[in-house]
């Protein structure tokens, strides 16, 4: 009998909480309004940690998420051959884009604020990767790759602004890893998407084309096959990737065996990228490297281009958190006027990897870095769905004179 007194009591504390839930008023539109007024403001170094303070949604969950370019994490790094660190990557990356916000990110390289202008840019969280099997880690990226590039972008083919050709109406992925690896899932979803073999311009001070048996010869499996130095050795085998067009940039590498026969043996697929050295700054200077990459890859909209960077690339003076860094890399300022000379490539996808923030200093210029680069990256796919010529280097048309943005999306909030 008490037992059946304290459930029904129990059931009855129920009904009434919910019936006060049901009775609740809402909250009037002029309350919100002056709510969303006093506290809907975030300084730089507030708020949820997200990419350049991005609203945060897990957009694998989400099938009815839409955005024209989505950030997503590949927190992955047990493919690696020497330092590990990278799965916590994504996170650094993120926390050093702090001081990018909606109302403060005008690139004034560019002469455009891509998170204010017609793109809708969302920060789809990170990939869940078991870090137990790099076999099922494959699968697992390769399948949210899939499902995220698959979905239409907010902005449709016919409209205005977006970008043309192949990719009209077609979502981007930025990706923030994460060793390098990343990029062989990333490129087999961008295969299915497009149906045809992707461009790549990959900016690194390694190959990456290794074939893997140079690792080891005899302790082999098809998992060691999966690794940071041997994925695009793989991706040319599976023709995944456009070898007649695509470049490597950067490079400095040290070389296996005796001699370089297996860096510049020409009837292999994996090599038939064009090759840019980072001394090469020193007699071309980074406008000549962007003649030299875009005389190479060209600018046609039919032809999709997946742009790969390791933070390698950078030298270790720059960027140190990083697993394999190599002396003699172009500076960030280098690189950030090469990736603006580039800005009219047919990006499709791209991803910024190697970020090991356990190897940065105080400063975390590494990560910085990063997040620079991702933000430029960022503005080039938003520049060339503009609509409009915005002009090139700091904006300026021939003219000399600075355009004006036409989109400008309304402000909710102070942002300081």
């Amino acid at each position: 009998m008490k037992t059946t007194l304290v459930s029904l009591l129990a059931l009855a504390g129920t009904a009434l909480a919910h019936a006060h839930h049901d009775d609740a008023e809402v909250v009037p539109e002029s309350l919100r309004e002056e709510l969303l007024k006093k506290w809907d403001q975030e300084f730089t170094f507030s708020g949820i940690a997200s990419f350049a303070h991005l609203k945060p949604v897990k957009c694998l969950v989400e099938p009815d998420e839409h955005y024209d370019i989505a950030v997503i994490g590949a927190p992955f790094d047990t493919a690696v051959s020497y330092r590990p660190g990278a799965r916590f990557g994504p996170r650094a990356i993120r926390a050093a884009s702090a001081r990018q916000m909606a109302g403060t990110s005008y690139n004034t390289r560019a002469g455009i604020n891509p998170y204010s202008s017609w793109a809708t840019v969302k920060d789809c969280g990170d990939i869940p990767i078991t870090p137990f099997d790099n076999g099922l880690a494959e699968r697992q990226m390769y399948e949210a790759f899939l499902e995220l590039g698959s979905r239409p972008a907010v902005t449709p083919a016919d409209s205005k602004y977006g970008t043309k050709g192949i990719s009209a109406g077609k979502a981007k992925l930025v990706t923030l890893g994460g060793d390098h690896s990343v990029a062989l899932p990333a490129l087999r979803a961008l295969y299915q998407i497009y149906q045809k073999p992707i461009t790549v311009l990959h900016f690194d001070a390694h190959l990456d084309t290794w074939n893997p048996i140079r690792y080891s010869a005899y302790w082999t499996s098809e998992q060691s096959h999966f690794n940071h130095g041997s994925f695009f050795h793989k991706a040319s085998r599976e023709g995944l990737i456009c070898n007649s067009t695509s470049a490597h940039a950067g490079l400095r590498t040290r070389l296996t065996g005796v001699d370089d026969s297996d860096y510049t043996a020409p009837n292999t697929p994996e090599q038939g990228f064009m090759r840019i050295h980072a001394d090469d700054i020193d007699e071309l200077g980074p406008m000549g490297i962007v003649d030299k990459i875009i005389e190479r890859i060209g600018l046609d909209p039919e032809q999709p281009v997946y742009l790969s960077v390791d933070i390698d690339v950078l030298d270790p003076s720059t960027a140190p958190g990083t697993g394999t860094p190599e002396p003699g890399g172009w500076t960030t300022r280098e690189f950030i006027r090469i990736l603006r000379g580039i800005e009219k490539l047919n990006i499709v996808g791209a991803d910024i990897v190697e970020v090991s923030p356990s190897y940065d200093n105080k400063g975390e210029t590494t990560a910085l870095a990063a997040a620079q680069v991702a933000f430029e990256i960022i503005t080039s796919i938003v520049k060339a769905g503009a609509g409009e010529d915005l002009g090139g280097w700091y904006g300026r048309k021939a003219d000399g004179q600075v355009p004006a943005e036409e989109i400008v999306k309304e402000e909710t909030k102070d942002e300081l």
